[in-house]
């Protein structure tokens, strides 16, 4: 049962179910044990795909009903949801592997237990002071994997949590601060950055934010803090290297926020022959086809032939006179 558990797939073959019977299982003893599962319609044959034709035979092939092998779970989650806080949502682990659910329903019972006893806060705190109040540890939200589960059951921002990161490096155009709209563009490299700052009055965006590679991945989390404008729409653009660590950036800050690929500039280094290089990058065909969706159908063709060729685009083959032109002229849908 807990093979079935843990199955992600629909069906399962009888020479899987025979590898996990003990070595001195006689056949009939396994046999029993499959129609035994049969008949409590956990599994189900797939007749389709014939049968081993012994006494008592076994179909080659059998449907999971993942509905009844997950019962149990089910039952458990059903009872914790009458005892933990009305806040606490369980229903996601309805769709999770029952082991996410055993890893984290000790880490559900501490905190069913703080909000309990202290309800939610009132005042933002740092990461590792709320974690050490909820569970013990102050390192278990940052390290332990405790902002995921919070997350999961959706409490994550009622705990008033201040993210450990680096702070986010940005620019503000206070001509454009008092907006209830903002565009703000992001930068991968501090050449580009530093190449578009002297513009960044002309333009129609509220700040221009040094990505610093990766690091923006977590200290987009400070953009809140650092600049609170109360009932205001934000509108996100990146540019970075065009090859597949840049997109990669993109998309695992896409994961944190609604951010767009900043298409003019793409554009612009398409114009130019690409460079050769990087070819020890990894792939990440779900971050490339997620980025090339944004462009049309000639655009695509060409950054999958550049990238197949083992080409890149660096951010500084556009020219910062060039750069300062686009952003100031280019139109920011």
């Amino acid at each position: 049962m807990d093979f079935l558990k843990m199955r992600k797939k629909r069906t399962v073959s009888l020479s899987e179910l025979e590898q996990l019977a003990s070595g001195t299982l006689d056949y009939d003893s396994f046999a029993s044990c499959v129609m035994q599962l049969e008949a409590e319609s956990i599994i189900e044959k797939v007749k389709s795909h014939g049968e081993n034709g012994k006494n008592p035979s076994l179909s080659y092939t059998y449907r999971v009903n993942k509905s009844l092998v997950k019962q149990d779970l089910q039952e458990k989650i059903k009872e914790a949801r009458l005892i933990v806080h009305p806040s606490i949502y369980l229903e996601g682990y309805f769709h999770l592997p029952e082991e996410q659910w055993k890893q984290d329903y000790p880490m559900i019972v501490k905190i069913n237990e703080y909000l309990k006893k202290h309800s939610f806060p009132a005042e933002q705190v740092p990461a590792p002071e709320r974690s050490f109040e909820i569970i013990g540890d102050e390192k278990w939200i940052t390290e332990g994997g405790g902002k995921e589960l919070l997350e999961r059951i959706r409490i994550w921002k009622l705990l008033k949590i201040v993210p450990v990161s680096d702070p986010l490096m940005f620019a503000v155009n206070p001509l454009m601060i008092q907006n209830t709209s903002h565009k703000h563009l992001i930068v991968e490299n501090k050449t580009t950055y530093q190449g578009l700052l002297p513009t960044l009055t002309e333009t129609s965006f509220t700040t221009l934010i040094y990505g610093s590679g990766k690091k923006i991945i977590k200290s987009i989390e400070q953009f809140d803090y650092q600049l609170p404008l109360q009932s205001c729409q934000h509108h996100f653009y990146y540019f970075g290297d065009l090859d597949h660590e840049g997109i990669n950036i993109w998309y695992l800050l896409s994961k944190k926020i609604q951010v767009l690929p900043a298409i003019p500039f793409y554009e612009a280094c398409l114009s130019q022959p690409y460079v050769f290089g990087k070819q020890n990058q990894r792939k990440n065909d779900e971050a490339m086809n997620e980025f090339l969706s944004y462009f049309p159908k000639v655009q695509l063709a060409q950054i999958t032939s550049m990238l197949q060729n083992g080409g890149y685009y660096p951010q500084e083959i556009i020219k910062t006179n060039e750069l300062q032109h686009i952003w100031r002229n280019a139109s920011w849908k």
